[in-house]
């Protein structure tokens, strides 16, 4: 089904197309007034097409942080060279499997956090999980042991999370926050699974 920004991507794509030929239709029969202010109006449009389709695009990947919900589950198997293998199911839709070090799991997200300006479009604080990392309880073990971290997130062309770190002229729409959240250390059962939940910093 078809976002709305996606829609509207579209719609002012296809509206800045006939304002660009009524433009130069308009210029070929030398009316120059018609003519310039339909190209000014055909990119206008066509910026808030690639602006929509931008965002259209950078969202992907992210769940809508509505109501209380499970965003990972992780089930961990220990291994015989002293690791842990975690098969980690996130949001139900990707699996990921992992050798981690340590005694403790940690799974941290990306939260965009749309102002009310623009949740007429449909854009509602939404996370994105980003990486899982182990830690070691004994603090010379931390020192001396390997360390593990795992990406989580997917790659994409236009990154918001990045983008609203990076210009502060974004902060009328969005803010962009780690999500916060705690080192788990599983049960002693040989194979244990606990949920991740995502939360707002």
């Amino acid at each position: 089904m078809w976002s709305p920004l996606a829609i509207l991507a579209i719609l002012f794509a296809a509206l800045s197309l006939l304002t660009f030929l009524a433009a130069v239709l308009a210029l070929r029969k030398r009316k120059f007034f018609g003519g310039t202010a339909g190209l000014l109006l055909g990119l206008l449009f066509l910026s808030l097409g690639a602006l929509f389709g931008a965002i259209t695009v950078g969202i992907q990947g992210y769940r809508g942080l509505v109501r209380e919900e499970v965003a990972a589950l992780v089930k961990i198997q220990p291994l015989a060279s002293a690791g842990i293998q975690r098969p980690l199911s996130a949001g139900g839709r990707r699996r990921s499997q992992f050798s981690d070090r340590g005694d403790e799991i940690y799974v941290d997200a990306h939260i965009l956090k749309w102002k009310p300006i623009v949740n007429f479009l449909g854009l509602h604080t939404a996370y994105e999980l980003d990486r899982v990392a182990g830690r070691y309880t004994r603090l010379e073990d931390e020192k001396s042991k390997p360390r593990t971290l795992f990406h989580l997130s997917q790659e994409k062309p236009v990154n918001l999370f990045h983008l609203r770190q990076k210009y502060a002229l974004l902060k009328p729409l969005l803010d962009a926050d780690y999500g916060s959240g705690t080192f788990v250390a599983p049960t002693n059962s040989p194979s244990s699974r606990f949920a991740c939940r995502p939360a707002g910093s």
